[in-house]
């Protein structure tokens, strides 16, 4: 019986683990908490530098970014639940921020499944949301590549077969010198929010 009783315990604590686990990567876990952080991890630090390809296939160096509030979302284009819902959110915030000073807003898709995001695949997604590709790039990798970009995000990717993958659901907002400024997770956050920090940033003048 007391054997019987520790074995339960044992899977009990074990089911937790893999719950907690889920909910780390949840991207794709339904009712995902929000969680947005103006303080925490990796937050006030400098963003990750990074050379990828765009969706044309051209070198893309995030270092010529600076000066301009860059707004990076982890995205891959298989993905039936909240990645076409992120995409939709940034293609909104585009249109929004339009008319804002020229040239000061990027915002920035790094794929979470670089096996399947070919740049063709990745301009054909993009295409598809009416994408203006002046100030939104569309990024992948290779694997090794792409691990270090997701690590240096803080992202954690599991690929659980092709085209089916598992990954940190996060936003993150990048000030005029480089510096993460905000961190929205999950997809539950409100887009006003977002609008709001990133006019924040916008509304400061870079440093010389």
């Amino acid at each position: 019986m007391i054997l019987g009783c520790l074995n339960k315990k044992h899977f009990l604590l074990a089911l937790l683990v893999l719950v907690l686990s889920a909910v780390s990567l949840h991207a794709h876990v339904p009712g995902a908490s929000r969680l947005v952080q103006p303080t925490g991890e990796m937050l006030n630090t400098k963003a990750p530098d990074f050379i990828l390809l765009n969706q044309d296939g051209d070198r893309f160096d995030s270092a010529k970014l600076r000066g301009k509030v860059v707004v990076v979302n982890f995205i891959f284009t298989t993905c039936t639940d909240v990645c076409p819902l992120f995409t939709a959110h940034f293609a909104q915030l585009q249109r929004a921020l339009k008319n804002g000073p020229t040239g000061d807003l990027f915002f920035v898709s790094i794929t979470t499944d670089p096996e399947v995001d070919s740049p063709k695949v990745l301009k054909s997604y993009a295409q598809r949301y009416s994408v203006d590709f002046q100030n939104w790039a569309f990024l992948t990798g290779t694997d090794t590549q792409m691990k270090t970009v997701w690590k240096g995000f803080g992202v954690r990717v599991v690929r659980r077969g092709r085209g089916l993958v598992q990954h940190t659901s996060l936003t993150t907002i990048i000030d005029r010198e480089g510096v993460r400024r905000f961190n929205y997770f999950g997809e539950k956050w409100q887009l006003k929010d977002l609008q709001n920090d990133i006019e924040g940033l916008l509304a400061k003048k870079p440093n010389h």
